[in-house]
């Protein structure tokens, strides 16, 4: 692997810019998360593993500094924060949405034993912000969403059947959900060197949305309302990451939520440029180069399809990355390809 070497320093007014719909005064990058493997790799310490905190967030802010990135996305795994237990199930690459579920009733529900999102260990924000380098910030997503974790707490089957059988029942646990991680959002917004958010919630199969819209407006909308406000209250922008088809309901994300930006994109849904031309006037745009095309293809499509966004966008409401993150089955060499269009490397 060619050594990275960003080509810009940090400013996360860029990213800033960006998320206004504005336009950057250079290409900027984005990215969910990465893998600790890559996050080694680019802090030039290949093979390394973590073996405390401190190490971790060292080598993931590392990580993004050198690839190029304006910030640092702190998931809330590497802390300990607001957590939604569920029952222990088998881990494989595709899990039943039934699995682990622990809410089957009222009694359940209210035996059920919630966390307390005050209890967080969010003083990670202040304790290791002396590791950012000047001008970068975190971004901080949420341990999971409204709609994800009342899943996981009911099961998907069941869940369905509970909105129309117990609707009473299926809103109080909605709103268990929702207003604690209300909480959550509205304690990480609060920090400094936190420059955005990340609700990261999925709604959408590949064709429809998970639930249909009016239940969506009935049960998720509100609370996912309620923390843009919070997080715009502190002056922070709010992005949604959301998986699957939910365009049906863009202009209620857009108009109603007031979402600043949207992420994630599949080109078999609706390829990153098209969206760019319909809604980036409206809300900015960020990633997108799908993951089986970053997989699958080669480093020179890649690094063609990369510098061909930055074109079409001027880098007007729109972050270059990709369609959802940066796991370890997407190669380096095609990882490298895209960031280096930006850092102005070959690859």
């Amino acid at each position: 692997m060619r050594e990275v070497t960003r080509r810009y320093p940090p400013d996360f007014g860029q990213l800033l810019k960006v998320l206004r719909r504005e336009k950057a005064d250079r290409p900027v990058l984005f990215e969910y998360f990465t893998n600790n493997a890559l996050n080694a790799l680019l802090a030039g310490r290949p093979g390394f593993e973590p073996a405390t905190r401190d190490e971790l967030f060292r080598m993931t802010i590392d990580g993004f500094y050198h690839a190029g990135y304006d910030h640092v996305t702190i998931p809330a795994r590497f802390y300990k924060s607001l957590k939604f237990e569920t029952a222990a199930h088998e881990k494989k690459a595709s899990v039943s949405q039934n699995a682990g579920a622990v809410i089957v009733d009222r009694n359940t529900f209210e035996s059920y034993s919630w966390p307390n999102p005050e209890e967080g260990d969010y003083d990670v924000f202040d304790l290791y912000a002396s590791m950012l380098p000047p001008g970068m910030k975190f971004i901080t997503p949420g341990p999971g969403g409204v709609l994800e974790n009342v899943t996981d707490l009911v099961g998907f089957e069941r869940l369905c059947y509970m909105i129309y059988e117990e609707p009473e029942l299926a809103a109080e646990i909605f709103d268990a959900v929702g207003s604690r991680l209300l909480r959550f959002y509205e304690i990480c917004s609060s920090f400094e060197r936190v420059g955005a958010v990340i609700v990261n919630d999925d709604w959408g199969f590949k064709t429809q949305t998970i639930f249909d819209p009016d239940h969506m407006r009935e049960l998720v909308f509100p609370w996912h309302r309620s923390i843009v406000a919070a997080v715009h209250a502190r002056g922070k922008p709010a992005i949604l990451h959301s998986c699957g088809n939910i365009y049906a309901m863009l202009e209620e994300i857009i108009d109603d939520l007031g979402y600043d930006a949207k992420h994630s994109f599949e080109d078999v849904i609706l390829p990153v440029e098209e969206a760019w031309l319909q809604w980036s006037d409206r809300i900015a745009i960020l990633g997108g180069i799908d993951m089986d095309f970053l997989a699958t293809r080669t480093p020179e499509e890649v690094a063609t399809r990369a510098a061909g966004l930055l074109e079409l966008t001027g880098s007007k409401g729109y972050a270059l990355g990709s369609g959802n993150s940066i796991p370890p089955f997407i190669p380096v060499e095609n990882y490298l390809a895209m960031i280096n269009v930006v850092n102005n490397l070959e690859s």
